[in-house]
């Protein structure tokens, strides 16, 4: 089916928070395509640096022009698939809403989020299981030598969890807020089905009845190359899983209070979060 003929909408957010499940979930609708982490994002990002200033071909494509070879790499990439609607998943998405938004002029955005003590934990709980495996998460020996040095690099602006965190900010206050809803990943465990009932209702879909007790995904070659197993997998029942952390006090603190998509004064971004009595709340659909 071209890409011209159907809809298109994104999920980005924070890593370990849900994006996985969340695909996993939406691909059951037969009207849906939804996978991990594409890699349009990044051609989308080297196509516009093809043609900006200071290239020779900067001058010989015009805006329209642009926006029609950025959606042909949808169309290219998705060339394949037959569902009507399209995610496509990457955290860098909440830094290009102004030319996503120009291109799917309808496009809505998923973004997954959770505490960021808790997205530390489950990073530090992969990089643990893989003891035998330098993973690339790391550049040398010296991040990834402590918790502390492993966790002080990934929460850095450029990396895997700092990111993200500064790219969802930034969203919720741009002038694409509203085409924005941010889903914490607690409440997809807890209540499944409140939340998908309300996420259809934002993306203007007819609802589906989901099996969140038989929801299927995993992507171990994909995995291999991180030198993390298992990092894509999710369980085939969505449910809570409490747990202790596993990290110092010291370093859970710091990252406990991170949390700032619970208090977005002036920002037009919808929101499934979890209010104290773990309802949702904020979300004027």
């Amino acid at each position: 089916m071209p890409a011209k003929d159907r809809s298109f909408h994104f999920i980005s957010g924070l890593p370990r928070s849900g994006s996985t499940l969340t695909a996993a979930i939406l691909r059951q609708n037969p009207r849906f395509s939804a996978n991990m982490s594409s890699p349009i994002a990044g051609l989308f990002d080297g196509m516009i640096a093809q043609v900006s200033a200071g290239t020779e071909l900067s001058a010989m494509v015009s805006q329209d022009q642009r926006a029609r070879l950025l959606r042909g790499l949808f169309e290219s990439y998705y060339a394949e698939q037959s569902e009507p609607v399209i995610f496509d998943t990457n955290r860098a998405w909440t830094t290009k809403l102004p030319a996503l938004m120009q291109v799917f002029p309808e496009a809505k955005v998923i973004c997954l989020v959770r505490d960021v003590s808790w997205i530390m934990d489950s990073m530090e709980r992969q990089f643990r299981q893989n003891p035998f495996e330098h993973t690339l998460l790391f550049n040398s020996q010296g991040e990834r030598s402590t918790v502390y040095t492993r966790l002080e690099a990934l929460a850095g602006a450029a990396r895997l969890v700092g990111f993200p965190w500064h790219a969802l900010r930034e969203a919720c206050y741009s002038e694409f807020a509203n085409r924005i809803i941010i889903v914490e990943y607690d409440l997809i465990t807890h209540r499944p089905k409140d939340v998908f009932q309300l996420l259809y209702e934002f993306l203007g879909e007819e609802h589906f009845e989901h099996d969140f007790s038989a929801v299927d995904y995993d992507a171990p070659s994909f995995d291999a190359q991180l030198g993390l197993e298992g990092l894509h997998k999710v369980h085939s029942e969505v449910a809570p899983r409490p747990r202790k952390t596993i990290l110092p006090p010291d370093l859970f603190k710091r990252f406990e209070n991170m949390a700032f998509w619970r208090d977005l004064p002036d920002s037009a971004a919808f929101k499934i979060t979890a209010a104290s009595d773990d309802k949702p709340q904020d979300t004027p659909l």
